[in-house]
């Protein structure tokens, strides 16, 4: 089937939520509306007076189900072009020109089935989120598990949010790992993602696990490896990078 071309339009800025002191969470109402696959992104353009144009990918934070409207969460990069203009100037019934979804490889649908394994380094969650967000929805009972690491327990994004997701289905399962520091009494793991780690982690689901993969290039190369040297097959691991540029 071949792919619309997607046009830009202006969304209009509903909500602004704070997740952490880097990162916030935008709900763009948006004229044309269309369901996105969880993974998908969308790119953001600014136009400046002078008509200078620069544009960033953000990746969708909302599940599908959320009809109508969009949910965008972006960290700040200091010497971004688009995110500090996101976090420090734009407010509520702005409108932000916007093109999406895009994407069709790092993807995952509740008809994909499982078991699902899920692992994120830093904003990589928001992908990955999307996904939880509409296993919930559609009230799925696929094995699933998420292993998120993060420098400090201030860095974790969605935490209120996935403790509740994982208290209420025991069918979800979700993993912290803090790689500078961890919460006060924290007994769970302390370290960077590693092959040990991943082990504990995909034992219950051995080589039938479907994994998604997102982070900063470095924890994605090492993660995907030592999946690999498991013996996973390949065609069942998903990887997507998070640059510093912020796209």
């Amino acid at each position: 089937m071949e792919q619309p071309v997607l046009q830009w339009q202006a969304g209009t800025v509903t909500a602004i939520r704070p997740e952490t002191l880097k990162t916030k969470s935008f709900t763009l109402a948006l004229p044309k509306w269309m369901a996105h696959r969880p993974g998908q992104h969308y790119d953001i353009r600014l136009t400046a007076p002078d008509g200078y144009q620069t544009q960033r990918s953000y990746s969708i934070a909302s599940a599908p189900e959320r009809v109508g409207e969009l949910e965008l969460t972006v960290e700040r990069i200091a010497d971004g072009e688009v995110s500090p203009y996101l976090h420090d100037v734009l407010v509520l019934g702005d409108r932000l020109e916007v093109r999406g979804p895009i994407g069709g490889y790092f993807v995952w649908e509740v008809a994909l089935g499982g078991p699902l394994l899920v692992i994120a380094g830093g904003s990589g969650v928001v992908p990955l989120m999307a996904m939880l967000r509409h296993r919930a929805a559609q009230h799925a009972t696929m094995p699933t598990r998420m292993l998120y690491s993060s420098r400090t327990a201030d860095d974790v994004i969605y935490r209120d949010e996935l403790d509740a997701l994982a208290a209420s289905d025991r069918t979800l399962e979700v993993f912290f790992t803090f790689t500078r520091q961890p919460p006060a009494g924290w007994t769970g793991y302390r370290r960077r993602i590693d092959a040990a780690m991943l082990g504990e982690v995909i034992q219950p689901f051995d080589k039938r696990a479907r994994v998604y993969v997102c982070g900063p290039t470095l924890l994605v190369e090492a993660v995907a490896n030592a999946l690999v040297q498991m013996e996973l097959p390949t065609e069942q691991i998903r990887t997507e990078r998070f640059g510093p540029s912020g796209a």
